[in-house]
């Protein structure tokens, strides 16, 4: 099989990928599964001993269809598995996602990024990818629970940055803030119900 026959082949599965994704993503954001977690927490359930891969599919979808709402499927992770493995599973399928993310930001450049990005981040953010700072920048934003990490993401596809530096900066400045918005969700939301009670 010639070279070129392999690449096209590659270049089909991985659209059909993207394609089914979308499609999975569309159906799951109709049922709810994103907007609501008593939903999302019924979906897996019925999922049985399939649950965890289930939800780590969902938090995988989430991360690299960077529109759909995260924060709904962090909280649901930790109500649904319980906190350590709830904070498990949900690392599992960020990580999953923002290597997949990444890859794809690498592949298909700004066609990409330009769907998911908005104006207003690529401004804030553009000038400073090529400069000598953007590693440290970057893991600090991807250590804090309120940087938009899915856009960082994408944009750092565009950089020089090495896959092996990108997966390093994912892997530990992930669970930080995966524990604390998951947790700050889940009980800051029942502290502040018994607090206005």
């Amino acid at each position: 099989m010639k070279l070129e026959t392999k690449r096209r082949i590659v270049n089909y599965i991985s659209y059909f990928g993207i394609a089914v994704m979308i499609i999975l993503a569309i159906w799951l954001y109709r049922i709810g599964a994103f907007t609501n977690t008593h939903v999302l927490e019924q979906f897996v359930e019925r999922a049985g001993i399939w649950g965890p891969l289930v939800f780590i599919l969902i938090q995988i979808i989430q991360v690299v269809i960077p529109i759909i709402p995260g924060g709904i499927s962090l909280a649901a992770g930790v109500v649904i598995f319980g906190a350590w493995w709830g904070f498990v599973y949900n690392y599992i399928g960020i990580i999953l996602g923002s290597l997949i993310l990444f890859g794809l930001g690498r592949r298909y450049g700004h066609k990409i990024i330009d769907i998911f990005v908005s104006e207003k981040t690529l401004d804030k953010y553009m000038d400073k990818l090529d400069s000598k700072g953007w590693r440290f920048t970057f893991a600090l934003l991807i250590f804090l629970p309120v940087a938009p990490d899915d856009a960082l993401v994408l944009l750092t596809a565009l950089t020089k940055m090495s896959w092996k530096e990108f997966t390093l900066i994912i892997l530990l400045g992930k669970p930080a803030s995966i524990a604390a918005y998951s947790f700050a969700l889940v009980y800051g939301a029942d502290w502040l119900v018994k607090f206005l009670q």
